[in-house]
């Protein structure tokens, strides 16, 4: 490689809800002895969902494949209504580790069905994201991911609510509004918008460096829908060579020039690290800041109140009184540091693995 300077993006990487629902997944494999299991993949990141399988977690795409009473996490992604009531008939401790910004557009779903409206949702077909939130009130809800789709929309007496999965790239979302709305007339859409944070300030970035950049990384993996927005985003921006990748090893030879750097929001640091390091360039990285994120979702509160009756269960047979901080991490730290200090009983030391993916 020949690369001159790396240039990175910022904001990048982990997102709020990704650090919470990693955080929150970590804390279930510290209690619970193997195996734990999940609903659908943690966050969309190979690296993160092999390192958790590699410590004890079963990804399953059922909750009838769950043993009764195994303890259960629901994805970042947000789950249908059946699948969360299913989860909590098998007799397991269950902590559903949605994204508050989703739970936000189940909400809205629900909140605008039960008024009349018919619900306009934009949204990636198949996408575990789309699938819950549409599972809200399916009788109401018309989903469109192309062009073609909203041509195919007819009219009727009904208002029309325009709402969107969190993740689409900003141009995408814009034009199938914009069509949605020339099809059907007005339509009522929440004050402040579907699309995460996250998703919007990491495209921003990309923006940003696009026009210094020969080729842009992109960190993350092949079914995370924001890492691909994020591939969109750079093309649009005139980015001549895009690169999705889910670590240094599958970096190509023949990278030149100046090279920018990206991380879809559940894509690890550590992972960013390794990328500068394998690029060796000639001058020392730029970090270009498009705007500054400082969100943080706290725990579940299923998983709060877990963590405080274990407190309180100790203290009891210590004979101390119990601390309402122990173990609820009110404070943003790494999403993945918790798992260096694995108990006795697990048998994998590589457990370490997740601290350093």
């Amino acid at each position: 490689m020949t690369v001159d300077k790396v240039i990175l993006a910022s904001p990048r990487g982990f997102c709020a809800g990704v650090e919470k629902a990693i955080n929150a997944l970590a804390w279930m494999v510290r209690i619970f002895p193997p195996p734990v299991y999940c609903y659908h993949e943690i966050v969309h990141n190979q690296l993160v969902v092999e390192a958790f399988s590699r410590v004890g977690v079963i990804f399953v795409p059922d909750i009838s494949q769950v043993p009764e009473g195994s303890p259960i996490m629901l994805s970042a992604h947000g789950s249908a209504p059946e699948v969360v009531e299913a989860a909590r008939g098998q007799g397991g401790t269950v902590i559903d580790a949605v994204c508050p910004l989703v739970t936000k557009v189940h909400h809205e779903i629900r909140t605008r069905a039960s008024k009349g409206y018919r619900i306009v949702y934009i949204g990636h077909r198949g996408h575990e994201e789309a699938i819950g939130a549409t599972a809200e009130a399916p009788n109401s809800v018309d989903f469109v991911e192309t062009i073609a789709d909203v041509e195919a929309l007819v009219k009727d007496e009904r208002p029309i609510a325009l709402l969107a999965q969190t993740t689409l790239a900003v141009p995408e979302w814009q034009e199938l509004a914009d069509r949605t709305k020339d099809r059907l007339g007005p339509v009522w859409m929440p004050g402040r918008s579907d699309l995460c944070y996250a998703t919007t300030n990491r495209q921003a970035a990309i923006a940003e460096i696009a026009p210094r950049v020969d080729t842009l990384v992109v960190i993350g993996s092949a079914n995370s829908s924001n890492t691909r927005a994020l591939e969109r985003v750079a093309k649009a921006k005139g980015v001549s060579r895009v690169l999705r990748i889910n670590s240094e090893a599958e970096l190509p030879n023949d990278i030149s020039g100046n090279v920018g750097i990206t991380a879809g929001a559940s894509a690890a640091e550590d992972v960013v690290a390794r990328v500068v390091e394998r690029l060796q360039a000639r001058d020392e990285p730029e970090i270009v800041s498009a705007i500054a994120e400082d969100e943080f979702f706290p725990a579940p509160p299923e998983l709060r109140e877990l963590l405080a009756g274990l407190s309180a269960a100790a203290a009891l047979l210590l004979g101390k009184e119990a601390s309402a901080e122990v173990g609820l991490h009110d404070l943003a730290r790494d999403a993945l540091a918790d798992l260096a200090t694995e108990p006795d009983w697990h048998p994998d030391p590589s457990v370490d693995e997740i601290a350093s993916i």
